[in-house]
């Protein structure tokens, strides 16, 4: 019995951080103007 109450409140908290996340909103970035480098540099 002692389980599944830890269970129950595991999911709960685990909701409510889901929740919360989600009505924060996704932060407002953006793109950085350097690109990026995509080649490896020659070996001294």
């Amino acid at each position: 019995m002692r389980a599944l109450v830890a269970a129950v409140i595991g999911l709960v908290a685990a909701l409510a951080l889901v929740f919360t996340m989600t009505a924060m909103g996704s932060p407002s970035g953006g793109t950085s103007p350097k690109p990026l480098l995509t080649t490896v540099p020659t070996h001294p």
